[in-house]
C-alpha cells in the first residue's frame, strides 16, 4: 500500500471512530457520557447515546479529556407498570334493592317494605310450609312466570316480587286491599268471592300489611308537618302528585275472629 492510501485510511479513522458497546467518554470536568458510538465533526465529537442515529450529543472535542470502556452492567428494562386495580361496586342494600324495583315497576317503596316484612320478616332465606321462597316469599311457579331464576337471591327476588304486585294492582285497578289478598291467597280466590276471600290468614295478612303501610305515611306526614312548624318562614310548596301505586293511607281491613280454609299462599 502506497503513502498515499495509507494517509487516507488514517483520515477516515479520524473523523468515524466507532466505539465498542457502550463506552464513556471522560469530559475534563469530570463529568461522562456513556455512548455506543462517537463521530469527530470538526471541533465536536458526536456522541450518539443510543443505536438510533437522532439520539445524540455534540461536544466540543477540546472538552474530552479521554475515553474508556464502560464495565457497569447495562441498565435493567423498565419493569412493566401492573394492571390498573378494578375497584368493585359496594354490595347492594335492601334499600337500595326496594328502591330499584320501586322505579322499575312504579311501586311505593313503602309499600313493598310492608309487603317483605310481612312475607318473611327481611329473611332472604326464608321458606314457608307451602314452599314460598325469599324475601316476598314467590311459589316456584310464579317466580318462574316472572323470571325469577335463584328465588333465593334478594335483588332478583325482590324485583320479581315487586313485579308480580304490580301486575296485581294493574288487575284489580290499583285496589290495593284486592291486590294484597291475591298475592297472598292467589287471583282465582279473589275473583271467586269479589275480593277478599274469607279466610283468616289472607284477611289478618292484608291488616298487618295495610296497617304497617298506614303507619309508614302517617309518620312522613307528621315529621313533614313538625318541619313546616320549625321553619314557618319557609314557603311551603305544592306536593306533586305522586305516581306510585298506593300514595296515601287506606282503610285497614279488619280480619275475621275465625279460622276459615288456609289461604294458598
Amino acid at each position: 500500500m502506497t503513502y498515499r492510501w495509507i494517509k487516507l485510511v488514517l483520515a477516515i479513522a479520524a473523523v468515524v471512530l466507532p466505539a465498542s458497546a457502550a463506552d464513556l467518554a471522560v469530559l475534563q470536568n469530570g463529568f461522562t457520557i456513556r455512548h455506543e458510538r462517537r463521530e469527530i465533526l470538526g471541533t465536536v465529537t458526536r456522541l450518539y447515546t443510543s443505536d438510533t442515529a437522532n439520539s445524540y450529543v455534540d461536544i466540543p472535542t477540546a472538552q474530552i479529556d479521554h475515553f474508556e470502556k464502560d464495565l457497569s452492567p447495562p441498565p435493567a428494562p423498565a419493569a412493566p407498570l401492573p394492571p390498573p386495580k378494578t375497584v368493585a361496586p359496594p354490595p347492594k342494600t335492601l334499600a337500595d334493592m326496594v328502591n330499584s324495583a320501586s322505579d322499575a315497576h312504579n311501586i311505593d317503596p313503602d309499600l313493598i317494605n310492608s309487603v317483605i316484612h310481612a312475607e318473611s320478616n327481611f329473611n332472604p332465606r326464608a321458606v314457608s310450609p307451602k314452599g314460598a321462597r325469599g324475601l316476598m316469599q314467590l311459589m316456584p311457579k310464579t317466580a318462574s312466570a316472572l323470571g325469577v331464576n335463584n328465588t333465593f337471591d334478594p335483588n332478583s327476588n325482590v324485583d320479581g316480587g315487586t313485579k308480580y304486585l304490580q301486575e296485581l294492582l294493574e288487575r284489580y285497578n290499583n285496589d290495593m286491599v284486592k291486590a294484597l289478598a291475591a298475592y297472598n291467597a292467589g287471583p282465582e280466590r279473589v275473583d271467586q268471592y269479589h275480593g277478599v276471600p274469607p279466610y283468616y290468614e289472607t284477611r289478618a295478612y292484608v291488616a298487618r300489611i295495610v296497617r304497617d303501610f298506614n303507619n309508614k305515611k302517617l309518620a312522613q306526614r307528621r315529621a313533614a308537618e313538625a318541619a313546616a312548624k320549625a321553619n314557618p318562614r319557609k314557603p311551603a310548596t305544592k306536593s306533586k302528585p305522586e305516581s306510585k301505586s298506593g300514595p296515601a293511607p287506606v282503610k285497614q281491613a279488619t280480619a275475621s275472629s275465625s279460622l276459615a280454609p288456609q289461604a294458598s299462599h
